[in-house]
């Protein structure tokens, strides 16, 4: 079924998306019924550093909204960023302590560290369905600077991501790790979005 969903074209396969979307329901009531059976899950991004405007900026903002608009029905999200500076130099110990200050408390923390799990995209999806099936309101995803995570923060993580053994700059990472989070929604939504 192809329905048109205001600017996005949505293929619907699973019945409980398919519900979602129905024609002539009431969205809010279609809304309420999703948060209320399967709960939300906010999702932050705690990272180290700004984005100016550029290409990783639009990528970030493209794939966050998707990811808004795709995992709204599942319980997943709202997306939002918070970024911190250490403009004092105080390195790594200083960064953490700044992203401490932005994780929401109680909240299931996954930093993303080379040394961290390599997931495929449907685990990916998995894991994100599972903290939110176990009721977790809050997913924080901590993004280092320069430097990566203070030891004492990646420690107190509920998990830990990579996206490969090599090192990235921490805006691509930000754009990988957005463009993940949508393409989880669409897993988890049966969305052909994800072709493997």
């Amino acid at each position: 079924m192809l329905i048109d969903a205001s600017d996005v074209i949505v293929h619907v396969f699973r019945p409980e998306v398919r519900e979602f979307y129905r024609p002539g329901k009431d969205v809010d009531a279609r809304r309420r019924r999703a948060d209320d059976s399967q709960g939300l899950m906010r999702v932050h991004l705690c990272v180290v550093g700004r984005l100016r405007a550029g290409p990783e900026r639009a990528l970030v903002d493209d794939y966050l909204k998707r990811f808004d608009r795709t995992g709204r029905g599942l319980g997943l999200g709202p997306a939002s960023e918070h970024e911190v500076e250490d403009r004092k130099g105080g390195g790594m110990a200083a960064e953490a302590a700044l992203l401490t200050r932005v994780i929401p408390t109680g909240a299931v923390l996954a930093v993303m560290d080379e040394r961290g799990q390599q997931a495929s995209s449907p685990e990916f999806a998995e894991r994100l369905a599972g903290w939110r099936d176990a009721g977790r309101q809050d997913l924080a995803f901590v993004i280092g600077g320069a430097d990566g995570i203070a030891p004492d923060l990646r420690d107190r993580a509920d998990h830990a991501f990579s996206f490969g053994r090599m090192v990235w700059p921490h805006a691509l990472v930000r754009v990988m790790l957005a463009e993940q989070l949508y393409r989880a929604a669409t897993i988890l939504a049966g969305l052909p979005y994800h072709r493997a």
